[in-house]
């Protein structure tokens, strides 16, 4: 085909007419006008010739880029052997010079007399001419003798001599040798150390030997010349060899340039394989002249088609008929086998004469299978479509699962399952040993006999699921009836699944990262072709992408399970024992997330008891932990029998300060919106006193079923500062409930505080007698269906210590008294059935009033409780807190205090507004 058109073409270039022009004489000479037409010719080809060679000087033709790319080449390649031979030339001087260095200073080291000339009184006049008769001798640039300290005793420019030497010499004296390129007095040079070593072994002095990097360089630069001698022969004959491969070559394309060579190629490759229609070429004669790629394809031609006639083809009678006839048609429908092909054929005209006929043929059958193809495949874009739309809508696995198996039935498979191991439903990590579970299932019907929804299931290794699981790729099972592998996972259910009419599995990794979360398996049954590749890809995509959503589900479930945990190990786990209370509770977490209440039960000194509730907005792990810090702070300040309006300043001032400390850090939320209720009741006094510090009041149910909210002053919430929290003092009649909860109990987006207290009013007078009840009765009727905060709720049923259980006496402020009061607490205790404790208990109330008396001011008052524990408590005017201390064997006092330390179970001090009470705990025999 090439060689046609550039023959066409030079004929065209040189000007050749018509055959009547051909035999037309020339006026001018006589001459025929064919022989100056091949005058003409040869003058053109010289002409030619010549701007060939012209052009591959020029570099215009192929022959000369390819010219200059040798010649470029090859320029290079001797460059590279210049420059390694000179680098490999200076390496091996310097190795020489550094050789060289080593065995010069070694040898002088080690010569008859170094080592004595050391000890002489001027070693310089005995070693400077030996050292430079060596150095001439050697051609070494130095030899340098020193002492141990670096003192030159020679050197080849004496005014050096007496110095410092330049360079390592550590080394050398431990007994080694050192060489090193340095920069000298002489220059840079290349320098070996070598001790000098006595008959014991001891280094009493150093030789150094060394080359300039001038005479190491020197022998490099003597080799240049000849080195680059060679290579410039090497060029020059690399040069006019490919000047021949050339001139070869310029021949050889007749001079054509690259541009017209790549337009004839470019226009060959059109033709014949860029085009997807078949295209035939056929002579006047019938003869097939050219088929491409497609035509052959297309009619299923022998391999030497060209060249023979159409009817001799084997072709279809009107198929063949048509190409040979060489008429017009257009979009004609011709059946060749198992293919509808549209024909268009033109006749060609060669200098107005007819010479044949061009065809083009189209597979009109492919073109549709191709339109279901394309319909096909824009179908499964929308569905990664809507996988990526629909999978993945809540951060929960379990339903995440579910809208995989959903979309998936019935635009992709029959049956689709998924399978999670244990661990991923919890939101852990999953193991490989583990079982898996089914998770979710979805179908065209609901009685196919596959593993239902929670069952756990061990695939084998030789199903498709355990290879999927083991290799981490998808794995496709064409024809289920045919796979022993999958049936060894259970022969029963195989069968069943088969005699059911599935037929085709492909079971897909669930793969997140490294982490493999499970299988999940697409099952046919309904069309009757099994799963193919492509759909394996798409099998593959759409698994990958649930995936995702996933492995989210999965960390927002750990994440959510750990902040459960969290908030869980921070509320009390069970309530301390004490009688002054009846107490029941319930916490209720957010749906929506964990959040910051809490609530305590902490028994205080004299049978009190303090009930505290809490709320930090918020919800997530900082609320959690910022709630336990509260928790804490409200233990450790409860310790201190502070008041509740004290104590709520205090864990103010803590707000204020860790949200200053966080502020600075800048990578920690404030703590806003904390709030807090305290209260403490006495069973002795049954009086509540209460303080809140922004926080819902508390409601009050009296013995009778009345229902009120006591007014108890609003202080502002924890970490504002500014403004004094206040308290208030009820009188709660024994068989009274205290309420306290959390504003999640009666708030949220639809109504305001003051409806949710009504509500909550409501609930209470309608609650039964016991805390217990009353708890049930009010999540029964307040809590809604999907709380979006959480609820902490205390119902404490109040109790009162009768006047059986306490004894109480004044106390004059005279020593002599402390007898008497020996004597009621002993008849007390009698009263009591306690004998067992007169003596510790007289032996503490002793030291307590004796103290009192001593450093405390009237009056002065005694009192003993009778309730879980023995409790006595002294009560004196004077605000001084004793001290425990340590009395040493001289001293006359001062073991008061640790005597009562030693004997009572608990002690302490608790301030009131007019003095203090000291207090001790016995535990009951």
């Amino acid at each position: 085909m090439v060689r046609l058109i550039g023959r066409s073409r030079a004929r065209s270039a040189h000007g050749s007419g018509g055959p009547g022009e051909r035999r037309a004489p020339d006026r001018r000479s006589g001459v025929p006008a064919r022989g100056l037409a091949r005058e003409a010719l040869a003058q053109e080809r010289r002409r030619g010739r010549l701007a060939g060679v012209r052009s591959a000087l020029g570099g215009r033709s192929v022959a000369g880029q390819v010219f200059l790319l040798q010649v470029v080449i090859v320029l290079l390649l001797v460059v590279a052997a210049v420059v390694a031979l000179v680098l490999q030339v200076r390496y091996d001087s310097t190795q020489e010079a550094r050789h060289r260095s080593v065995a010069v200073a070694e040898a002088f080291a080690n010569a008859p007399g170094t080592r004595d000339a050391l000890d002489a009184p001027d070693p310089t006049a005995v070693l400077q001419p030996r050292a430079e008769a060596a150095r001439r001798a050697t051609d070494v640039d130095f030899i340098v003798v020193m002492n141990t300290d670096g003192t030159r005793y020679t050197h080849p420019k004496p005014d050096r001599i007496g110095k410092k030497f330049v360079g390592t010499i550590a080394p050398a004296l431990a007994g080694g040798v050192v060489v090193e390129e340095i920069t000298g007095t002489i220059g840079p040079l290349v320098q070996a150390v070598v001790p000098i070593e006595a008959p014991d072994g001891k280094v009493v002095g150093l030789v150094s030997a060394g080359v300039t990097k001038a005479t190491v360089g020197g022998t490099a630069d003597r080799q240049l010349p000849l080195v680059l001698s060679a290579a410039a022969a090497a060029l020059t004959l690399s040069t006019a060899g490919t000047a021949l491969v050339s001139r070869r070559l310029l021949r050889q394309t007749h001079g054509l340039g690259p541009h017209e060579m790549t337009r004839m190629y470019e226009h060959h490759d059109a033709v014949l394989h860029a085009v997807r229609e078949g295209v035939l070429i056929v002579g006047d004669e019938g003869r097939l002249l050219l088929a491409n790629d497609e035509a052959h394809r297309l009619l299923d031609l022998p391999e030497d088609a060209e060249g023979r006639r159409v009817l001799d083809l084997g072709l279809p009678p009107d198929t063949a008929g048509l190409l040979a006839s060489g008429r017009t048609a257009t979009d004609e429908v011709h059946l060749v086998k198992d293919r509808l092909l549209a024909v268009n054929q033109r006749p060609t005209h060669l200098r107005g004469k007819p010479s044949g006929s061009v065809a083009t043929l189209r597979d009109s059958t492919e073109l549709r299978a191709l339109s279901g193809r394309a319909e096909e495949a824009r179908e499964r874009l929308n569905m990664l479509y809507d996988a990526g739309v629909g999978i993945g809508t809540s951060l929960d696995v379990t339903r995440t699962a579910e809208e995989l198996a959903e979309l998936a039935v019935p635009r992709f498979a029959d049956y689709a399952t998924v399978d999670l191991f244990d661990a991923v439903l919890g939101g852990g990590q999953p193991e490989a040993a583990t079982r898996l579970r089914r998770t979710a299932s979805s179908g065209i019907r609901k009685d196919a006999p596959l593993y239902p929804v929670g069952e756990q299931i061990r695939f084998v290794d030789s199903s498709p699921q355990g290879r999927a699981l083991l290799g981490g790729h998808a794995v496709i099972e064409p024809r289920l009836d045919e796979a022993p592998g999958w049936r060894a996972q259970d022969l029963e259910r195989s069968a069943q699944v088969v005699e059911f009419g599935i037929h085709s599995l492909i079971a897909v990794p669930l793969r997140a990262g490294s982490l493999v979360l499970g299988v999940v398996s697409f099952w046919r049954s309904k069309k009757a072709e099994p799963f193919d590749t492509e759909e394996l890809a798409l099998a593959e995509e759409l698994v990958a992408r649930a995936a995702v959503s996933i492995d989210n589900a999965r960390r927002y479930t750990r994440e959510h399970s750990m902040a459960v945990t969290l908030q869980r190990s921070l509320l009390p786990r069970r309530l301390p024992e004490q009688n002054a209370l009846d107490i029941a509770y319930r916490y209720l977490p957010a749906q929506a997330g964990v959040g910051g209440d809490w609530f305590d039960v902490l028994p205080l000194s004299g049978a009190r008891v303090a009930l505290v509730v809490g709320d930090v907005v918020g919800h997530g792990l900082h609320a959690a932990a910022t709630m336990g810090r509260l928790r804490t702070a409200v233990h450790n300040f409860s310790a201190l029998d502070l008041p509740p309006d004290e104590l709520l300043g205090l864990l103010d001032e803590l707000v204020a300060r860790i949200d200053q400390d966080e502020a600075q850090e800048g990578d920690s939320a404030p703590v806003t919106g904390a709030t807090c209720l305290y209260a403490i009741y006495d069973p002795v006094s049954q009086r509540c006193t209460i303080a809140r510090a922004g926080h819902p009041p508390p409601a009050l149910i009296r013995p009778e079923g009345g229902v009120e909210f006591p007014d108890v002053p609003a202080g502002p919430p924890l970490g504002l500062g500014g403004l004094p929290f206040e308290t208030a003092e009820l009188e709660l009649a024994e068989d009274s409930r205290l309420v306290l909860y959390t504003d999640g109990l009666v708030e949220d987006r639809g109504r305001d505080i003051d409806e949710g207290l009504e509500l909550l009013r409501t609930a209470l007078a309608r609650a039964g007698r016991s805390p217990e009840e009353t708890c049930q009765a009010v999540l029964e009727d307040r809590r809604p269906g999907r709380s979006s905060d959480d609820i902490a709720l205390i119902v404490a049923g109040t109790r009162a210590l009768g006047a059986d259980r306490v004894a109480e006496w004044q106390v004059p402020s005279d020593p002599a008294a402390v007898a008497q009061v020996r004597s009621d607490v002993t008849r007390t205790l009698q009263g009591w059935g306690l004998e067992e404790l007169s003596f510790t208990t007289e032996l503490i109330l002793s030291e307590l009033v004796t103290n009192a008396i001593r450093y405390g001011g009237g009056p002065i008052r005694v009192r003993m409780l009778r309730d879980r524990s023995l409790i006595c408590e002294v009560f004196d005017s004077s605000s001084t807190s004793p001290h425990l201390r340590y009395a040493t064997m001289t001293d006359e006092g001062g073991r008061g205090l640790f005597l009562v330390a030693q004997i009572a179970e608990r002690w302490g001090t608790r301030y009131l507004p007019a003095g203090k009470v000291i207090w001790a705990e016995q535990p009951l025999p």
